[in-house]
C-alpha cells in the first residue's frame, strides 16, 4: 500500500470512527428500555453530512436501522450513502423482518459496524448477507465502545443470566451506615442523581431483607427521566418483610419480587427468564460480600465519601479472602470526582 492509500485509509477510519461516537449516543438513549434486546444506534451519513438518525426503543418494535431510515425527508437520501450501525444488523425474522432486507432495498453502498452480535446463531451472517448483495461493509469501527455499551444483553444471551452491577456508597474506612435515627444517604445530591440515571439503564435492583426493613427504600427512579420502572427485588432467608414496606404498597408493587432461601444461581435465572440483562445490587453489605464470595459481580460502581464512621457495618461483609492472592482485581477502572465525593468504577477481571 502507498503512503497516499495508507493517510487515506486513516483518514477514512477517523472519518468512520466521528460518525459511530454520534450512532452511539443514539444507542445509550435505549439503554433500559430494550431488554432483552441490546441497545442499538443508527444514523444514515450522505455526502458528509448526518441525514437520519435512530435507535432502537423497545423490544418488539423496529430496530435502530429502520427507525434511521423511517427518518429520512426523502427516499432519495439514502442512495450511495453510509449506514453506520453500533451492532450487526439482524439477518432473520423475529419480532420484526430482517434489517438486512430494508438495508439493501434502501440503495446504501456502505455499512459501517461497531460490533458483531454476539448472539451464536446470528454472529457474521448479517454482514455476510450484506456483503453478498454487494454493499461495502466494514466491521469493528470504535469495536470495544459499542460492545460495552451492551455487556449486559452480551452476558444474557449467551448464559440467560444478567450481568451484575454492585453499588455501594461508602466512608473512607468502607462502611456503609449512619447511626440509627440520621438521614440515610452518605453520598452527596450529585452522586444520589447518578445512582438514579444507573437505575435507569437497568432492567431490576436488588437488595436484601435487612434493607428493607432498615431503610424501607423505594427502588424508583427520580430526578431523571425514564420511561420504565425496572423490576425490584429483595433477597430474604427468613421471609420477614413488613407488610406495610414501600416496595409492597407503592403504586409499582406489582415490579416488585421475594425470593426466599433461593440460591444466586436460582435468582439469576429467574431474573433471566424475565428479560433481565443488567441487574443494579445496591445493598446491604451481607449481600454484596456473599455475591463477592461467590464470584457473581461484575462491574462494580463504589461512591467513597469523606467521612470516617468505624463500626460493624462493611459496605462488603461475607467470608472474605484468605491471601491476597486471592483478591479480585479489576480492569477498566475509571475515577470521577462528583463534589466532595469520588466514584470509582470498573468491570471484575475474569
Amino acid at each position: 500500500m502507498s503512503q497516499n492509500s495508507e493517510q487515506g485509509a486513516g483518514s477514512l477510519k477517523v472519518f468512520d470512527e466521528r460518525f459511530m461516537r454520534f450512532a452511539l449516543c443514539q444507542a445509550r438513549r435505549g439503554l433500559g428500555m430494550t431488554s432483552p434486546n441490546p441497545a442499538v444506534g443508527a444514523i444514515i451519513v450522505s455526502q458528509g453530512q448526518i441525514v437520519a438518525s435512530g435507535f432502537h426503543e423497545r423490544a418488539g418494535e423496529p430496530h435502530a436501522e429502520i427507525n434511521a431510515l423511517s427518518k429520512r425527508s426523502s427516499l432519495e437520501q439514502a442512495k450511495g450513502a453510509t449506514l453506520y450501525v453500533t451492532l450487526e444488523p439482524c439477518s432473520t425474522h423475529g419480532r420484526t423482518p430482517p434489517c438486512t432486507e430494508a438495508i439493501i432495498r434502501a440503495g446504501l453502498s456502505r455499512v459501517v459496524i461497531g460490533s458483531i452480535d454476539p448472539n451464536p446463531r446470528h454472529s457474521g451472517r448479517g454482514v455476510e448477507v450484506l456483503r453478498q448483495a454487494g454493499l461495502e461493509v466494514v466491521v469493528g469501527i470504535l469495536e470495544s465502545e459499542c460492545a460495552n455499551l451492551n455487556v449486559g444483553f452480551n452476558k444474557w444471551i449467551t448464559t440467560r443470566t444478567p450481568w451484575v452491577i454492585a453499588k455501594v456508597a461508602e466512608t473512607l474506612d468502607g462502611r456503609i451506615s449512619r447511626p440509627p435515627g440520621e438521614a440515610r444517604q452518605l453520598s452527596n445530591r450529585r452522586s444520589q442523581r447518578l445512582t438514579h440515571y444507573l437505575r435507569s439503564t437497568v432492567d431490576a435492583i436488588l437488595v436484601g431483607g435487612e434493607t428493607v426493613r432498615t431503610d424501607d427504600p423505594q427502588l424508583t427512579i427520580r430526578f431523571v427521566h425514564a420511561q420504565s420502572q425496572p423490576w425490584r427485588a429483595i433477597v430474604t432467608r427468613s421471609g420477614a418483610i413488613p407488610s406495610q414496606a414501600k416496595l409492597l404498597t407503592d403504586r409499582f408493587a406489582d415490579r416488585t419480587l421475594i425470593y426466599r432461601d433461593q440460591s444466586w444461581r436460582e435468582i439469576f435465572a429467574d431474573l433471566g427468564d424475565r428479560g433481565v440483562t443488567r441487574l443494579l445490587v445496591e445493598g446491604g453489605g451481607q449481600i454484596l460480600g456473599d455475591l463477592l464470595d461467590k464470584r457473581e459481580i461484575d462491574e462494580i460502581w463504589c461512591f467513597l465519601t469523606p467521612y470516617l464512621a468505624g463500626g460493624d457495618k462493611p459496605s462488603f461483609a461475607g467470608a472474605g479472602i484468605g491471601r491476597y492472592e486471592e483478591a479480585i482485581a479489576m480492569e477498566t477502572i475509571r475515577y470521577k470526582q462528583i463534589g466532595s465525593d469520588l466514584l470509582v468504577r470498573g468491570r471484575v477481571r475474569r
